[in-house]
């Protein structure tokens, strides 16, 4: 493993441009179309070696404390390659837990990317993305890095280039279980298929919105305040967290400063390349 722990190896957030359920699969999981995107706020993974076969997290964060996905991913790289991994995580969270915007999923993803890259195990990116996917379904785009087309669970990704807008990215305070989300009977299950476009996206909406804007009252208020403003605005994932297109810097940040709401906001551009990239194996080495 390498000596220098002073890099320290970025977990972007990401949003979702639509998202749809086609259908349900005879498992209960459904099936998915949407379109990824990543954009800040952003968690940070430091690592520090420990004697082989430990494996420790240190967060501020309670939530993410134990045997939490950072955990379980740097575990299931050391069984997958017989390499008994020694390693302490420090997690700084910027990411709203509850938000939709994927924290989890990332901080995993980073885990697994920058643990391949410390101790040289050469795994190339299909295989990690591959372990990715027995963490939870978004792990793979956060570990491919590129803006992508998903489908089935949001396991098949499709690279695709959507346009970059900026947007200004609210959390308005509510944390959103999943789960629940997914297990509602109000959930729309039946949208019809979307084909991969260049653009457009902002015309297709997300079925879980109708649902998080009934039963949260603070998204609710946020998207009448972005709907208000006139610009596109939608639901992350199964929320709580929300955003709104820009044209430009100027305009994103002065809707910021008039929001109405005591709401945490982040003003950037949506990107089609994560930050994670600088850390992947070597195009030679993918398979």
């Amino acid at each position: 493993m390498k000596t220098d722990f002073s890099v320290r190896f970025p977990a972007p957030a990401k949003i979702n441009r639509f998202l749809h359920i086609t259908g349900r699969r005879a498992d209960g999981y459904h099936e998915l179309q949407t379109v990824f995107q990543f954009v800040g706020p952003c968690d940070w993974l430091q690592f520090s070696p420990l004697p082989p076969g430990r494996v420790e997290i240190g967060s501020v964060v309670p939530a993410v404390n134990g045997d939490n996905l950072c955990v379980k991913a740097a575990r299931l790289l050391a069984e997958r390659t017989g390499y008994p991994l020694g390693v302490r995580i420090a997690l700084t969270k910027n990411i709203p837990v509850g938000g939709g915007l994927g924290g989890g999923s990332s901080d995993a993803a980073t885990t697994l990317v920058a643990l391949n890259h410390l101790f040289g195990l050469g795994l190339p990116l299909p295989i990690l993305a591959q372990l990715g996917l027995r963490l939870g379904a978004d792990v793979p785009v956060f570990v491919q890095g590129h803006a992508a087309w998903a489908e089935g669970v949001g396991e098949r990704l499709v690279p695709v280039a959507p346009d970059t807008p900026w947007v200004l990215l609210i959390d308005p305070g509510a944390s959103v279980s999943t789960a629940t989300m997914f297990g509602s009977t109000e959930l729309t299950r039946d949208c019809p298929p979307e084909r991969i476009s260049a653009s457009g996206y902002e015309f297709l909406g997300n079925v879980f919105e109708p649902l998080v804007r009934r039963r949260f009252p603070a998204v609710n208020a946020a998207l009448e305040w972005l709907e208000s403003s006139g610009v596109p605005a939608r639901l992350s994932g199964t929320g709580g967290c929300l955003f709104g297109l820009f044209a430009d810097e100027a305009a994103a940040r002065a809707a910021q400063q008039a929001q109405p709401g005591p709401w945490r906001s982040w003003v950037g551009r949506l990107a089609n390349r994560s930050p994670l990239c600088e850390w992947h194996p070597p195009e030679t080495d993918r398979a």
